[in-house]
């Protein structure tokens, strides 16, 4: 996740105490745990011990360990820019501005977009849990999205576009009699469509992945098989039509394994031939992750919720968060 080893020498993240008579805070807290973790937390804290608290923050939230590890990374740099003892209400819009430049032009050491826009993230995640603790009064890196090295906002479908490519979809599966009945475009767009779920997952899928044991209910589960991709799998709902065009797919493309035995490059043919009979410039698997993603953030649904039903670390959910607003707006949709 990082393009720099992680440093060893790791002070900054000194533990904030506990209070008087009290053990150290766990994963076991029941009541608002983040907030007994920022208690101890006022302006003049240094930046070590307000470190110190937000790793346990990170773990109580279950932050993977690549998370945790990019944000190490990320904050140890800001503490040898600053150093470990300075005082966190003393860290301004400015200084973090200034700190950026600093990786950007003088640090002398390689720091790519992506890498900085990851920086800038980390930046806005750990003040912004500090601003929304009370410990700051006001969040020194809100303005920092105004100098995001972001690239450019993705590209989703509108309502007429989705339309126009259910109306294609919808008449390849019915066929005609020039041409043979194929449902697999509807099945692939729609799944897409309502998962969100990336490229190499849905090449991965397996038919048993598809859980239909509440036919009311359907849903797909993402499975991986890397222990350190296990965080990602996730159950995600299917609409209620969705058994009945699986099993006139697997009638036609009957399977034991796997969902779409295909490759990726072959599946996104079958994505671009959509969009050339609909008329629309380009339809990807990215597209369509992008424009599900949007369509439930427009739609209402917890953040919490779209976060995991997207597979992405908080860290990256923050920069995502902000991308779904701009594009919500941009088709004229408001959570």
């Amino acid at each position: 996740m990082s393009d720099e080893p992680v440093s060893q020498q790791l002070p900054l993240f000194q533990a904030a105490p506990a209070s008087e008579g009290e053990p150290a805070v766990s994963a076991a807290v029941s009541i608002s745990p983040t907030a007994s973790l920022a208690a101890e937390l006022t302006p003049t804290s240094p930046l070590n011990v307000a470190l110190g608290a937000f790793e346990k923050y990170m773990r109580l939230r279950g932050f993977t360990e690549n998370t945790q590890q990019a944000f190490r990374l990320d904050m140890q740099i800001l503490s040898d820019y600053l150093s470990p003892v300075q005082r966190i209400g003393e860290i301004s819009a400015a200084t973090l501005q200034a700190f950026i430049n600093w990786m950007e032009s003088s640090r002398g050491v390689p720091c790519s977009p992506k890498t900085l826009e990851r920086r800038i993230t980390t930046l806005k995640v750990f003040f912004g849990w500090l601003t929304e603790e009370g410990v700051l009064p006001r969040d020194p890196a809100a303005p920092l999205i105004h100098q995001s090295v972001s690239a450019p906002l993705s590209e989703i479908l509108t309502d007429a576009q989705i339309e126009a490519a259910l109306a294609v979809t919808q008449s390849l599966r019915a066929g005609s009699e020039t041409r043979k009945a194929d449902v697999r475009p509807h099945t692939l767009f729609t799944l897409i469509l309502h998962t969100g779920i990336k490229k190499s997952e849905c090449i991965n899928l397996h038919v048993n992945h598809i859980d239909l044991s509440d036919p009311q209910n359907p849903a797909l589960w993402v499975r991986y098989k890397e222990t350190r991709r296990r965080h990602k799998e996730r159950r995600i709902a299917l609409p209620r039509e969705w058994p009945v065009i699986l099993e006139e797919y697997l009638e036609q493309y009957p399977s034991r394994q796997y969902l779409f035995p295909w490759s990726g490059r072959n599946l996104e043919y079958v994505l671009t031939d959509i969009a050339v009979e609909a008329g629309i410039p380009r339809i990807t698997f990215e597209i369509l992750r992008w424009t599900c993603a949007v369509r439930d953030f427009a739609a209402g649904m917890e953040p919490t919720d779209l976060r995991h039903k997207l597979g992405l670390s908080e860290i990256s959910w923050y920069e995502v968060e902000v991308k779904l607003a701009l594009l919500a707006q941009r088709l004229g949709k408001t959570p």
